[in-house]
């Protein structure tokens, strides 16, 4: 597929990370400027249960989208045939829209140690997560969006901007990009690039999907930590954001320091206030 031949995936509006703190909200509320909802895969790979039940309830009303954070794209280890089937069953249950997972590595030989290590960013790694996900895709029948890490470290072998190398592997494998733009403002930081740079050279029908989150500032680096607010230059690089690359669907996570649901909401109505005007400007 050329690049002028890809289609924008549906832009769902906005949406929040589902997290159990507010399942009885979200199902007693039923909050209308909620648009979807992004669950996180591993938390729903499971035979039944509370997670479940809570899970058909709240899809009844909301689109969702799945979020995995264990696939190991990038890792040495043959992909795991069992993950994806159970995969491929929960994204049939919740006729998720798509699904994403990170562009990184998460363990060895079967050991997953629950991180998102880097990978080096060379033309053989691209090579090899795009077969890697031309084999998802296939398997899955639905689109993948690999997402942009924050990272802390670089490797010597690098070859590659990590702006080249996500956009080579979204190409090479015709697959989508969840661009977290927190992830963006953190390894900005961390590595002293622009992160203005990074946004221009993403290739544009590529995106089809918007992070955003909080960190935490340690003064001589930001640690990607899901558990404050977003703050006010991350806002200002997704208004960039959406200048570039239009009206893409925008979800907020958080992890930890979990607000009650009437603050993400309010959260989200920023996000939503941000956009509305670009938009409107882009259309006239």
């Amino acid at each position: 597929m050329h690049n002028n031949e890809v289609r924008r995936l549906p832009n769902l509006g906005f949406g929040l990370g589902l997290r159990t703190d507010h399942y009885d909200s979200v199902i007693a509320e039923r909050p209308d400027n909620i648009d979807w909802f992004e669950i996180l895969s591993e938390n729903y790979m499971v035979d039944g249960g509370k997670p479940l039940h809570y899970l058909d309830a709240i899809r009844e009303h909301y689109p969702m989208v799945m979020h995995g954070v264990s696939m190991s794209i990038g890792g040495a280890d043959p992909l795991d045939r069992d993950y994806l089937k159970r995969l491929k069953a929960l994204a049939g249950r919740v006729q998720a829209a798509w699904f994403s997972d990170h562009l990184c590595w998460t363990g060895v030989d079967g050991t997953n140690i629950h991180d998102l290590l880097p990978l080096p960013y060379t033309e053989d790694a691209v090579s090899y997560i795009a077969r890697r996900i031309k084999q998802v895709q296939d398997f899955m029948e639905r689109p993948m969006l690999i997402e942009n890490v924050s990272s802390y470290l670089n490797y010597k072998d690098s070859s590659l901007t990590e702006w080249e190398f996500v956009s080579a592997i979204a190409e090479r494998a015709d697959c989508y990009i969840l661009l977290d733009i927190n992830n963006i403002y953190v390894s900005a930081f961390n590595h002293e690039f622009d992160p203005q740079e990074y946004l221009d050279h993403i290739p544009v029908e590529r995106v089809g999907q918007f992070h955003l989150a909080g960190h935490t500032n340690y003064g001589d680096y930001i640690v990607d930590t899901h558990d404050h607010p977003v703050i006010d230059p991350v806002w200002d690089l997704y208004a960039d954001a959406i200048r570039r690359f239009g009206a893409v669907p925008t979800m907020i996570e958080r992890d930890d320091h979990i607000p009650p649901l009437r603050e993400l909401l309010h959260e989200l109505d920023r996000a939503r206030d941000i956009a509305r005007p670009i938009l409107e400007e882009i259309a006239a």
